[in-house]
Protein backbone atom coordinates (compact mmCIF):
# COMPACT_ATOMS: atom_id res chain seq x y z
CA UNK A 1 0.00 0.00 0.00
CA UNK A 2 1.30 3.47 -0.79
CA UNK A 3 1.40 5.51 2.42
CA UNK A 4 -0.85 8.78 2.46
CA UNK A 5 0.82 12.24 2.75
CA UNK A 6 -0.39 14.67 5.09
CA UNK A 7 -1.18 18.39 3.86
CA UNK A 8 1.22 21.17 5.22
CA UNK A 9 1.15 24.94 4.71
CA UNK A 10 4.71 26.07 5.35
CA UNK A 11 5.68 30.01 4.97
CA UNK A 12 9.30 30.37 6.13
CA UNK A 13 12.12 28.79 4.74
CA UNK A 14 14.84 27.43 7.44
CA UNK A 15 17.33 29.91 6.41
CA UNK A 16 14.67 32.52 6.99
CA UNK A 17 14.11 30.84 10.15
CA UNK A 18 17.61 30.42 11.47
CA UNK A 19 18.07 34.63 10.44
CA UNK A 20 14.27 35.42 12.82
CA UNK A 21 15.83 33.29 15.90
CA UNK A 22 19.57 34.83 15.49
CA UNK A 23 18.17 38.30 15.73
CA UNK A 24 15.55 36.87 18.70
CA UNK A 25 19.06 36.12 20.56
CA UNK A 26 20.51 38.99 19.33
CA UNK A 27 17.69 41.70 21.11
CA UNK A 28 17.62 39.22 24.16
CA UNK A 29 21.39 39.39 24.95
CA UNK A 30 21.95 43.14 23.93
CA UNK A 31 18.38 44.83 24.61
CA UNK A 32 17.15 42.56 26.93
CA UNK A 33 13.66 42.46 28.36
CA UNK A 34 11.93 43.80 31.10
CA UNK A 35 10.68 41.72 34.23
CA UNK A 36 8.63 43.37 36.80
CA UNK A 37 8.57 40.14 39.08
CA UNK A 38 11.36 40.25 41.69
CA UNK A 39 11.42 36.21 41.55
CA UNK A 40 11.84 35.99 38.06
CA UNK A 41 14.71 39.09 38.45
CA UNK A 42 16.18 37.00 40.81
CA UNK A 43 16.15 33.43 39.26
CA UNK A 44 17.67 35.62 35.88
CA UNK A 45 20.45 36.84 38.24
CA UNK A 46 21.29 33.75 39.56
CA UNK A 47 22.14 32.08 36.55
CA UNK A 48 24.39 35.04 35.87
CA UNK A 49 22.56 37.87 33.72
CA UNK A 50 22.93 40.82 33.51
CA UNK A 51 20.42 42.80 35.34
CA UNK A 52 19.14 46.54 36.02
CA UNK A 53 16.55 46.44 39.12
CA UNK A 54 15.82 50.18 38.51
CA UNK A 55 14.70 49.77 35.09
CA UNK A 56 14.04 46.05 35.49
CA UNK A 57 15.78 45.42 32.46
CA UNK A 58 17.41 41.31 32.27
CA UNK A 59 19.67 40.91 29.53
CA UNK A 60 19.51 37.06 28.55
CA UNK A 61 22.68 35.39 26.76
CA UNK A 62 22.74 32.98 24.09
CA UNK A 63 23.73 30.15 26.11
CA UNK A 64 21.00 30.51 28.76
CA UNK A 65 18.78 30.26 25.98
CA UNK A 66 20.43 27.42 24.54
CA UNK A 67 20.55 25.68 27.42
CA UNK A 68 16.78 26.39 28.63
CA UNK A 69 15.65 24.54 25.37
CA UNK A 70 17.33 21.75 25.75
CA UNK A 71 15.42 20.98 28.86
CA UNK A 72 11.89 21.91 27.52
CA UNK A 73 10.15 19.08 27.21
CA UNK A 74 8.98 18.48 23.33
CA UNK A 75 5.99 17.09 23.77
CA UNK A 76 3.25 17.29 26.98
CA UNK A 77 0.88 14.43 27.54
CA UNK A 78 -2.79 16.06 28.62
CA UNK A 79 -5.26 13.87 30.44
CA UNK A 80 -8.95 14.57 31.02
CA UNK A 81 -10.84 14.74 34.83
CA UNK A 82 -10.92 10.79 35.06
CA UNK A 83 -7.16 10.58 33.77
CA UNK A 84 -8.17 7.66 31.50
CA UNK A 85 -7.63 9.34 28.06
CA UNK A 86 -4.31 10.80 27.17
CA UNK A 87 -4.00 14.17 24.31
CA UNK A 88 -0.57 14.33 22.85
CA UNK A 89 0.74 17.85 22.44
CA UNK A 90 3.34 18.44 20.47
CA UNK A 91 4.74 16.76 16.88
CA UNK A 92 1.88 17.33 14.33
CA UNK A 93 -1.25 16.44 16.41
CA UNK A 94 -3.73 19.02 16.62
CA UNK A 95 -6.46 20.33 19.39
CA UNK A 96 -9.12 22.76 19.47
CA UNK A 97 -10.29 24.61 22.13
CA UNK A 98 -12.55 27.41 22.80
CA UNK A 99 -10.10 29.91 23.94
CA UNK A 100 -10.13 32.26 27.13
CA UNK A 101 -11.86 34.55 28.21
CA UNK A 102 -14.79 36.12 26.45
CA UNK A 103 -16.53 38.84 28.43
CA UNK A 104 -19.85 38.59 26.54
CA UNK A 105 -22.26 36.45 24.96
CA UNK A 106 -24.13 36.61 22.09
CA UNK A 107 -27.47 36.04 22.55
CA UNK A 108 -29.17 34.49 19.33
CA UNK A 109 -32.84 35.33 20.39
CA UNK A 110 -31.62 39.00 20.53
CA UNK A 111 -28.35 39.13 18.53
CA UNK A 112 -26.96 41.18 20.85
CA UNK A 113 -23.86 40.47 23.02
CA UNK A 114 -24.66 40.75 27.15
CA UNK A 115 -23.04 39.88 30.03
CA UNK A 116 -22.68 35.91 30.56
CA UNK A 117 -23.49 34.51 34.65
CA UNK A 118 -23.29 31.21 35.77
CA UNK A 119 -25.37 29.47 34.22
CA UNK A 120 -24.03 30.55 30.72
CA UNK A 121 -20.87 29.49 32.23
CA UNK A 122 -22.38 25.64 33.03
CA UNK A 123 -24.13 25.72 29.60
CA UNK A 124 -20.97 26.29 27.51
CA UNK A 125 -19.04 23.73 29.73
CA UNK A 126 -21.91 21.09 29.32
CA UNK A 127 -22.00 22.10 25.24
CA UNK A 128 -18.43 21.77 24.74
CA UNK A 129 -18.41 18.08 26.77
CA UNK A 130 -20.76 16.84 23.29
CA UNK A 131 -18.46 18.29 21.12
CA UNK A 132 -16.64 14.92 19.73
CA UNK A 133 -13.79 17.49 17.64
CA UNK A 134 -13.32 20.24 20.48
CA UNK A 135 -10.79 18.28 22.18
CA UNK A 136 -10.07 20.77 25.21
CA UNK A 137 -11.87 23.02 27.21
CA UNK A 138 -11.44 26.16 28.17
CA UNK A 139 -12.23 28.98 30.83
CA UNK A 140 -13.75 30.79 27.89
CA UNK A 141 -16.27 33.13 29.19
CA UNK A 142 -16.06 35.52 32.44
CA UNK A 143 -19.25 35.52 34.77
CA UNK A 144 -20.60 38.66 35.75
CA UNK A 145 -22.78 37.46 38.79
CA UNK A 146 -19.08 37.20 40.93
CA UNK A 147 -16.68 39.83 41.95
CA UNK A 148 -13.72 39.61 39.64
CA UNK A 149 -11.79 39.45 42.56
CA UNK A 150 -12.61 36.13 41.78
CA UNK A 151 -13.74 35.36 38.74
CA UNK A 152 -10.51 33.70 37.59
CA UNK A 153 -10.50 30.39 40.13
CA UNK A 154 -14.77 30.63 39.63
CA UNK A 155 -14.64 29.79 35.96
CA UNK A 156 -12.18 26.83 36.80
CA UNK A 157 -14.41 25.92 39.92
CA UNK A 158 -17.78 25.45 37.48
CA UNK A 159 -15.47 23.81 34.68
CA UNK A 160 -14.05 21.24 36.44
CA UNK A 161 -17.24 20.09 37.80
CA UNK A 162 -19.22 20.48 34.66
CA UNK A 163 -16.80 19.24 32.00
CA UNK A 164 -14.24 16.06 31.90
CA UNK A 165 -12.18 17.46 29.02
CA UNK A 166 -8.52 18.72 30.10
CA UNK A 167 -8.93 22.80 30.37
CA UNK A 168 -7.07 26.15 29.03
CA UNK A 169 -6.96 28.38 31.92
CA UNK A 170 -5.42 31.19 33.43
CA UNK A 171 -5.11 33.51 36.09
CA UNK A 172 -5.70 36.68 36.58
CA UNK A 173 -4.37 37.60 40.19
CA UNK A 174 -1.37 36.66 41.78
CA UNK A 175 -3.30 35.11 44.69
CA UNK A 176 -5.58 33.36 41.85
CA UNK A 177 -2.89 30.28 41.47
CA UNK A 178 -3.01 28.59 44.73
CA UNK A 179 -6.89 28.01 44.97
CA UNK A 180 -7.09 27.39 41.14
CA UNK A 181 -3.95 24.34 42.02
CA UNK A 182 -5.87 23.29 44.77
CA UNK A 183 -8.84 22.48 43.09
CA UNK A 184 -6.64 20.34 40.32
CA UNK A 185 -4.86 18.49 42.96
CA UNK A 186 -8.63 17.60 44.63
CA UNK A 187 -9.69 16.17 40.79
CA UNK A 188 -6.27 14.51 40.82
CA UNK A 189 -6.38 13.06 44.42
CA UNK A 190 -2.17 14.24 45.11
CA UNK A 191 0.31 17.01 43.91
CA UNK A 192 2.13 13.60 42.41
CA UNK A 193 -0.80 12.53 40.56
CA UNK A 194 -1.35 16.05 38.89
CA UNK A 195 2.29 16.34 37.74
CA UNK A 196 2.16 13.05 36.45
CA UNK A 197 -1.41 13.80 34.52
CA UNK A 198 -1.53 16.79 33.91
CA UNK A 199 -5.25 18.50 33.38
CA UNK A 200 -4.67 22.04 32.92
CA UNK A 201 -2.73 24.66 30.69
CA UNK A 202 -2.43 27.80 31.65
CA UNK A 203 -1.92 30.83 29.84
CA UNK A 204 0.55 33.60 30.21
CA UNK A 205 0.64 36.66 28.30
CA UNK A 206 3.71 39.13 28.22
CA UNK A 207 3.07 42.68 27.57
CA UNK A 208 4.44 43.64 24.40
CA UNK A 209 6.62 45.02 23.17
CA UNK A 210 9.30 42.76 25.60
CA UNK A 211 7.94 42.90 29.23
CA UNK A 212 6.90 40.27 31.51
CA UNK A 213 4.62 41.51 34.10
CA UNK A 214 4.68 41.05 37.97
CA UNK A 215 1.20 38.71 37.32
CA UNK A 216 2.31 36.78 34.31
CA UNK A 217 6.31 35.98 35.22
CA UNK A 218 4.96 34.65 38.48
CA UNK A 219 2.34 32.74 36.58
CA UNK A 220 4.92 30.85 34.82
CA UNK A 221 7.19 30.33 38.02
CA UNK A 222 4.50 28.59 40.12
CA UNK A 223 2.85 26.49 37.14
CA UNK A 224 6.59 25.45 35.98
CA UNK A 225 6.76 24.15 40.11
CA UNK A 226 3.71 22.99 39.77
CA UNK A 227 4.48 20.24 36.58
CA UNK A 228 1.40 22.41 34.93
CA UNK A 229 1.92 23.57 31.61
CA UNK A 230 2.75 27.16 30.59
CA UNK A 231 1.13 28.36 27.30
CA UNK A 232 2.96 31.47 26.21
CA UNK A 233 0.45 34.30 24.73
CA UNK A 234 2.37 36.81 22.69
CA UNK A 235 0.42 39.83 21.54
CA UNK A 236 2.55 41.78 19.43
CA UNK A 237 -0.10 43.86 17.35
CA UNK A 238 1.73 45.01 13.75
CA UNK A 239 2.46 48.49 13.66
CA UNK A 240 1.55 48.87 16.72
CA UNK A 241 2.78 46.73 19.80
CA UNK A 242 5.03 44.95 17.47
CA UNK A 243 7.44 46.09 14.06
CA UNK A 244 4.62 46.50 11.39
CA UNK A 245 6.34 44.25 9.32
CA UNK A 246 5.39 40.10 9.72
CA UNK A 247 8.52 39.00 9.76
CA UNK A 248 9.62 41.81 12.67
CA UNK A 249 7.22 40.75 14.37
CA UNK A 250 8.16 36.99 13.66
CA UNK A 251 11.05 38.19 15.87
CA UNK A 252 9.58 40.01 18.59
CA UNK A 253 7.49 36.82 19.35
CA UNK A 254 10.00 34.93 19.47
CA UNK A 255 11.94 37.18 22.25
CA UNK A 256 9.12 36.81 24.23
CA UNK A 257 8.25 33.66 23.65
CA UNK A 258 12.13 32.54 24.50
CA UNK A 259 12.44 34.63 27.66
CA UNK A 260 9.36 33.34 28.95
CA UNK A 261 10.45 29.91 28.77
CA UNK A 262 14.00 30.85 30.35
CA UNK A 263 11.98 32.02 33.20
CA UNK A 264 10.05 28.21 33.29
CA UNK A 265 13.40 26.41 33.10
CA UNK A 266 14.98 28.28 35.80
CA UNK A 267 12.08 28.04 38.16
CA UNK A 268 11.69 24.53 37.66
CA UNK A 269 14.15 22.30 34.96
CA UNK A 270 12.23 20.33 32.37
CA UNK A 271 9.18 22.60 32.98
CA UNK A 272 6.60 21.96 29.87
CA UNK A 273 6.36 24.88 27.90
CA UNK A 274 3.84 25.70 25.09
CA UNK A 275 5.60 28.33 22.41
CA UNK A 276 2.12 30.01 21.74
CA UNK A 277 0.70 32.96 21.39
CA UNK A 278 -2.11 35.84 19.77
CA UNK A 279 -0.46 38.47 17.61
CA UNK A 280 -2.37 40.42 15.77
CA UNK A 281 -2.71 42.36 11.91
CA UNK A 282 -3.45 45.59 13.87
CA UNK A 283 -6.12 47.70 11.35
CA UNK A 284 -4.66 51.22 11.80
CA UNK A 285 -8.00 52.53 9.60
CA UNK A 286 -10.38 51.29 12.71
CA UNK A 287 -8.04 50.72 15.61
CA UNK A 288 -8.45 47.38 15.92
CA UNK A 289 -6.91 43.88 16.20
CA UNK A 290 -8.12 40.99 13.60
CA UNK A 291 -7.92 37.88 14.22
CA UNK A 292 -9.60 36.74 11.13
CA UNK A 293 -7.37 38.51 9.04
CA UNK A 294 -4.99 36.33 6.65
CA UNK A 295 -1.90 38.62 7.92
CA UNK A 296 -2.92 37.40 11.25
CA UNK A 297 -3.24 33.72 10.14
CA UNK A 298 -0.08 34.30 8.32
CA UNK A 299 1.63 35.16 11.49
CA UNK A 300 0.06 32.12 13.86
CA UNK A 301 1.20 29.78 10.94
CA UNK A 302 4.85 30.74 10.81
CA UNK A 303 5.85 31.50 14.57
CA UNK A 304 4.22 27.72 14.65
CA UNK A 305 6.32 26.71 12.12
CA UNK A 306 9.75 28.57 14.28
CA UNK A 307 8.52 26.88 17.27
CA UNK A 308 8.36 23.69 15.69
CA UNK A 309 12.08 24.62 14.93
CA UNK A 310 12.80 24.60 18.04
CA UNK A 311 11.25 21.21 18.88
CA UNK A 312 8.50 22.92 21.08
CA UNK A 313 4.94 22.35 21.54
CA UNK A 314 2.63 25.07 19.76
CA UNK A 315 -0.26 26.96 20.36
CA UNK A 316 -2.11 29.57 18.45
CA UNK A 317 -5.51 31.73 18.41
CA UNK A 318 -7.13 30.60 15.19
CA UNK A 319 -10.42 29.62 13.95
CA UNK A 320 -12.40 32.23 15.35
CA UNK A 321 -13.80 35.56 13.57
CA UNK A 322 -14.33 39.12 14.29
CA UNK A 323 -17.88 38.89 13.56
CA UNK A 324 -20.32 40.19 15.94
CA UNK A 325 -23.04 37.66 14.67
CA UNK A 326 -23.40 33.78 13.16
CA UNK A 327 -22.77 35.10 9.41
CA UNK A 328 -20.80 34.39 6.55
CA UNK A 329 -17.50 36.44 7.90
CA UNK A 330 -18.08 34.46 10.98
CA UNK A 331 -17.75 31.22 8.75
CA UNK A 332 -15.14 32.08 6.41
CA UNK A 333 -12.63 33.54 8.86
CA UNK A 334 -12.91 30.57 10.96
CA UNK A 335 -13.14 27.67 8.49
CA UNK A 336 -9.81 30.10 6.95
CA UNK A 337 -8.20 29.63 10.40
CA UNK A 338 -8.88 26.28 11.18
CA UNK A 339 -7.96 25.04 8.05
CA UNK A 340 -4.13 27.24 8.49
CA UNK A 341 -4.11 26.11 11.64
CA UNK A 342 -4.04 22.80 10.65
CA UNK A 343 -2.16 22.69 7.61
CA UNK A 344 0.77 24.02 10.33
CA UNK A 345 -0.02 21.28 12.34
CA UNK A 346 -0.53 24.09 15.51
CA UNK A 347 -0.92 21.72 18.42
CA UNK A 348 -3.53 23.62 20.73
CA UNK A 349 -6.00 25.53 18.50
CA UNK A 350 -7.81 28.21 21.07
CA UNK A 351 -11.03 30.05 18.98
CA UNK A 352 -14.06 28.24 17.98
CA UNK A 353 -16.97 29.95 19.48
CA UNK A 354 -15.04 33.21 19.54
CA UNK A 355 -16.01 36.74 17.86
CA UNK A 356 -15.81 40.15 18.09
CA UNK A 357 -11.98 40.22 18.57
CA UNK A 358 -12.03 37.21 21.53
CA UNK A 359 -14.32 39.60 23.37
CA UNK A 360 -17.66 37.16 22.76
CA UNK A 361 -18.47 33.58 22.43
CA UNK A 362 -21.07 32.16 21.41
CA UNK A 363 -22.70 28.50 21.75
CA UNK A 364 -24.64 28.65 18.24
CA UNK A 365 -21.42 29.40 16.73
CA UNK A 366 -19.03 26.47 18.93
CA UNK A 367 -22.04 24.59 17.26
CA UNK A 368 -21.03 25.39 13.38
CA UNK A 369 -17.02 25.61 14.56
CA UNK A 370 -17.22 22.06 15.68
CA UNK A 371 -18.33 21.00 12.10
CA UNK A 372 -15.56 23.07 10.63
CA UNK A 373 -13.33 21.05 13.46
CA UNK A 374 -14.41 17.91 11.93
CA UNK A 375 -13.92 18.98 8.27
CA UNK A 376 -10.83 19.99 9.33
CA UNK A 377 -9.62 16.84 10.81
CA UNK A 378 -10.58 14.87 8.10
CA UNK A 379 -8.59 17.16 5.84
CA UNK A 380 -5.61 16.73 7.81
CA UNK A 381 -5.75 12.79 7.39
CA UNK A 382 -5.49 12.85 4.29
CA UNK A 383 -5.90 10.57 1.28
CA UNK A 384 -6.08 6.79 1.59
CA UNK A 385 -5.20 3.92 -0.35
CA UNK A 386 -8.07 1.76 0.53
CA UNK A 387 -7.21 -0.81 -2.05
CA UNK A 388 -4.86 -2.77 -3.96
CA UNK A 389 -5.31 -2.26 -7.12
CA UNK A 390 -6.97 0.81 -6.38
CA UNK A 391 -10.17 0.94 -8.34
CA UNK A 392 -9.47 -0.78 -11.95
CA UNK A 393 -11.09 -3.91 -10.61
CA UNK A 394 -14.31 -1.75 -10.12
CA UNK A 395 -14.26 -1.36 -13.78
CA UNK A 396 -13.93 -5.02 -15.32
CA UNK A 397 -17.20 -6.00 -17.07
CA UNK A 398 -18.43 -2.07 -16.58
CA UNK A 399 -21.62 -1.63 -18.78
CA UNK A 400 -23.27 2.01 -19.88
CA UNK A 401 -25.85 0.97 -16.92
CA UNK A 402 -23.34 0.29 -14.77
CA UNK A 403 -23.33 2.71 -11.13
CA UNK A 404 -21.66 2.57 -7.96
CA UNK A 405 -24.16 3.03 -5.09
CA UNK A 406 -25.03 -0.52 -4.29
CA UNK A 407 -21.57 -2.08 -4.35
CA UNK A 408 -19.69 -3.87 -1.76
CA UNK A 409 -16.96 -1.14 -2.28
CA UNK A 410 -19.10 1.47 -1.70
CA UNK A 411 -20.88 -0.30 1.40
CA UNK A 412 -17.15 -0.96 2.60
CA UNK A 413 -15.89 2.60 2.61
CA UNK A 414 -18.34 4.99 2.02
CA UNK A 415 -18.13 6.05 5.97
CA UNK A 416 -14.56 6.23 6.19
CA UNK A 417 -13.88 8.51 3.06
CA UNK A 418 -16.65 10.92 3.58
CA UNK A 419 -17.84 12.99 6.45
CA UNK A 420 -21.70 13.75 7.76
CA UNK A 421 -22.15 17.02 9.57
CA UNK A 422 -25.33 17.65 11.11
CA UNK A 423 -26.28 21.24 11.00
CA UNK A 424 -24.83 21.99 7.44
CA UNK A 425 -27.35 22.55 4.75
CA UNK A 426 -26.96 20.02 1.96
CA UNK A 427 -30.82 19.46 1.68
CA UNK A 428 -32.33 20.32 -1.76
CA UNK A 429 -34.28 23.86 -2.24
CA UNK A 430 -37.60 22.64 -1.96
CA UNK A 431 -37.07 20.59 0.74
CA UNK A 432 -35.14 23.12 2.88
CA UNK A 433 -37.78 25.62 2.23
CA UNK A 434 -40.07 23.10 3.50
CA UNK A 435 -38.20 22.80 6.81
CA UNK A 436 -38.60 26.40 7.09
CA UNK A 437 -35.92 27.93 5.27
CA UNK A 438 -33.83 27.89 8.83
CA UNK A 439 -30.32 29.47 8.46
CA UNK A 440 -27.45 28.02 9.99
CA UNK A 441 -27.49 30.03 13.09
CA UNK A 442 -31.35 28.88 13.77
CA UNK A 443 -30.06 25.14 12.99
CA UNK A 444 -27.23 25.66 15.64
CA UNK A 445 -29.57 27.19 18.00
CA UNK A 446 -31.57 23.66 17.96
CA UNK A 447 -28.42 21.86 18.17
CA UNK A 448 -27.35 23.58 21.62
CA UNK A 449 -30.91 23.11 22.69
CA UNK A 450 -30.55 19.48 21.69
CA UNK A 451 -27.49 18.65 23.01
CA UNK A 452 -28.50 20.29 26.44
CA UNK A 453 -31.37 18.54 26.70
CA UNK A 454 -30.32 14.95 25.88
CA UNK A 455 -26.84 15.02 27.49
CA UNK A 456 -26.94 15.23 31.43
CA UNK A 457 -23.66 16.79 33.37
CA UNK A 458 -20.73 15.52 33.77
CA UNK A 459 -20.92 15.59 37.19
CA UNK A 460 -17.48 14.37 39.62
CA UNK A 461 -18.03 12.38 42.58
CA UNK A 462 -19.50 14.07 45.34
CA UNK A 463 -16.75 14.05 47.60
CA UNK A 464 -14.65 15.97 44.76
CA UNK A 465 -17.17 18.44 44.30
CA UNK A 466 -17.58 19.25 48.18
CA UNK A 467 -13.74 19.68 47.88
CA UNK A 468 -13.94 22.06 45.03
CA UNK A 469 -17.19 23.80 47.07
CA UNK A 470 -14.40 24.36 50.11
CA UNK A 471 -11.75 25.72 47.92
CA UNK A 472 -13.62 27.92 46.11
CA UNK A 473 -15.84 29.84 49.24
CA UNK A 474 -12.47 29.55 51.00
CA UNK A 475 -11.30 31.82 48.44
CA UNK A 476 -13.84 33.98 48.06
CA UNK A 477 -14.10 34.56 52.02
CA UNK A 478 -10.55 35.16 51.87
CA UNK A 479 -11.87 38.32 48.96
CA UNK A 480 -14.02 39.65 51.44
CA UNK A 481 -16.52 37.86 49.59
CA UNK A 482 -20.04 35.86 51.60
CA UNK A 483 -21.25 34.00 49.36
CA UNK A 484 -21.24 32.54 45.71
CA UNK A 485 -24.37 31.92 42.97
CA UNK A 486 -26.50 29.00 43.78
CA UNK A 487 -25.70 26.39 41.19
CA UNK A 488 -28.14 23.30 39.90
CA UNK A 489 -26.24 20.06 40.07
CA UNK A 490 -28.51 18.14 38.18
Amino acid sequence: MIKTIRPKLEFLSKEFIQKIISEAYGILEKEGVFIENKEAMNLLKEAGMKADESTQRVHITSELVENSLSSTPSIIKLYNRTGDKEFVVGEDQVHFDPGSAAITILDHNTSEERKAASEDLINFYRLTECLEYIHFQSTGIVSSDVPDLISDSYRLFLGLQFSTKPVVTGTFRVEGFKPMLDMLIAIRGSENNLTEKPLAIFDACPSPPLKWSNLTAQSLIDCARAGIPSELISMGMTGATSPVTIAGTLVQHTVENLSGLVICQLAEKGAPVIFGGSPSSFDMRKGTTPMGAIETMMIDSAYAQIGKHLNLPTHAYMALSDSKVNDAQAGFETGIGAVVAALSGVNVVSGPGMMNFESCQSLEKLVVDHEICRMTYRMIEGISQRDDPIAKNLFEGFTSESQFLSTPHTRKWYRQEHTFPKIIDRDTYDYWVSLGKKSIADRASEEVERLLRENLPSLPEKGIIQELQKIMLTDARNNGISSLPEIELD
